[in-house]
């Protein structure tokens, strides 16, 4: 709540216009604790969503399953969906979601077209049933 805020705004980098409909995002902030019942629902979602898309696991409850090593808690999302970038933190601060949003804009910048085609993130893809 605080990185959408006036002090932090993340709005300056375009991304005021939240989006909760998978249809119409390009970005999937996943955050918090993801339960196994969740994950094929996450899938979905992030096959609905327009190509390219990217995903960023915000926390160490979604890149790793946090302190909550149990047998319902997914450990990390990048178990059902390719991450692109990670935010550390638990809580993060608003400077390290800012600083991940920073990172996915300079990979739509620089990254090619061409390797979403790839080989190797076609099989990406495959190894998670996608």
């Amino acid at each position: 709540m605080a990185t959408m805020g006036a002090h932090y705004d993340l709005g300056r980098f375009g991304a005021e216009r939240l989006s909760f409909s998978p249809r119409q995002a390009d970005l999937l902030m996943v955050m918090g604790t993801i339960a196994k019942k969740m994950g094929p629902v996450v899938q979905q979602v992030y096959l609905q969503m327009a190509e390219p898309r990217w995903v960023i696991a915000v926390g160490a409850c979604a890149a790793s399953g946090g302190i909550f090593d149990t047998y319902s808690v997914l450990q990390g999302i990048d178990r059902v969906v390719p991450v692109d970038v990670y935010v550390p933190g638990c809580p993060p601060r608003p400077e390290q979601i800012i600083d991940g949003f920073m990172k996915i804009q300079e990979l739509v910048e620089k990254e090619p077209l061409r390797r979403r085609y790839s080989p190797e993130y076609q099989a990406l893809l495959k190894s998670f049933g996608i």
